[in-house]
């Protein structure tokens, strides 16, 4: 437990499951009071009741009137917003001989579209707050190319550029932005690429990742840095995009 995040108020896109849920968790044990923002109404209601403080908000991440809302209902009920985590995203798999527009629109309005309307709206909620973090979630395959991964890594490769382009033009209001880019997680997300590779692919993850990763990652990890990255003592960090995989992206394996 740490007191870290004290009387802060963090916003969680996507923040139901997987590494959302980490973050909200991870925030909530810093001593943040967090808002679990999810599409899936009922998975929010129900993360947000295993979490002391917590709170649910039903949001489309890609759709603007919605995040607006969100973000000002957040500020309306709690006086302030400090911490905005972006983690709303899917992250389908499709070779790109197969993959049409609208399955390449899908995963980019989620992953990057989303994460362009939270920094949008939830910047300047934080500086008039007197200044936070954004803590936007990417992934490995914004550094490093897979199969079936060409609408998923553009648009987390975008995420990182976004990132960085963010915390310059927020810099003066007191707003640092960062990015965590997690390799291969025990998430439904990957679950679910795990089995379109073995599918469309042919290709057995488990083996790849215990090769180039060690393991599967935990959730945890990531929602840790998460909170690091929303406190103060990461007051220097802006403008970082931090890989999180074991060390998979330093491996030629």
């Amino acid at each position: 437990m740490s007191t870290d995040l004290d009387g802060r108020v963090a916003i969680v896109t996507g923040g139901a499951r997987g590494l959302g849920l980490a973050a909200s968790e991870a925030l909530a044990a810093w001593g943040a009071r967090v808002v679990i923002s999810d599409i899936d109404e009922a998975a929010a209601e129900g993360a947000a009741a295993g979490i002391p403080g917590a709170r649910a908000f039903r949001c489309d991440a890609r759709d603007e009137g919605q995040v607006r809302r969100l973000v000002e209902d957040t500020v309306a009920a709690d006086g302030r917003l400090d911490i905005l985590v972006a983690n709303a995203g899917i992250g389908q798999l499709a070779p790109l001989a197969t993959l049409d527009l609208a399955g390449w629109r899908e995963v980019t309005s989620l992953n990057l579209d989303g994460t362009f309307l939270a920094i949008r709206h939830g910047g300047p909620a934080i500086a008039g707050s007197g200044g936070g973090a954004i803590v936007a979630i990417a992934s490995i395959l914004a550094f490093a190319a897979a199969p079936g991964g060409g609408a998923y890594g553009a648009a987390k490769a975008g995420v990182v550029s976004l990132v960085r382009t963010a915390a310059l033009e927020l810099r003066a209001q007191g707003v640092r932005v960062n990015a965590i880019c997690p390799g291969f997680f025990e998430t439904a997300l990957v679950e679910g690429q795990r089995a379109t590779a073995a599918e469309l692919l042919g290709v057995d993850l488990d083996p790849v990742v215990e090769a180039v990763q060690g393991r599967y990652g935990r959730p945890e990890e990531v929602g840790r840095v998460a909170a690091w990255l929303a406190s103060d003592r990461a007051a220097m960090v802006s403008g970082a995009a931090y890989v999180i995989d074991g060390g998979a992206k330093a491996s030629i394996l």
